[in-house]
């Protein structure tokens, strides 16, 4: 069984600083949107972290294609 991290330490205090901001009536339209912030911020931390390991390792492009024709 998974759990939550959050329910084992409670949440910090960032986290209920959200909950409080958010804790008001929304529509559909601006809960997508808000998802939609937060998938850009998170997809642009990713692409941060793939360039810093990229660079780190000095992977190239031909390493990436034998890595995706790999047999599992």
């Amino acid at each position: 069984m998974t759990t939550n991290p959050a329910t084992n330490k409670g949440l910090n205090a960032l986290q209920v600083s959200l909950l409080r901001l958010f804790n008001r009536p929304m529509t559909d339209e601006q809960t997508h949107d808000l998802q939609k912030v937060l998938v850009k911020h998170y997809t642009a931390q990713l692409h941060e972290e793939l360039e810093r390991i990229t660079e780190e390792k000095g992977y190239t492009q031909e390493d990436f294609d034998k890595m995706l024709n790999q047999e599992s």
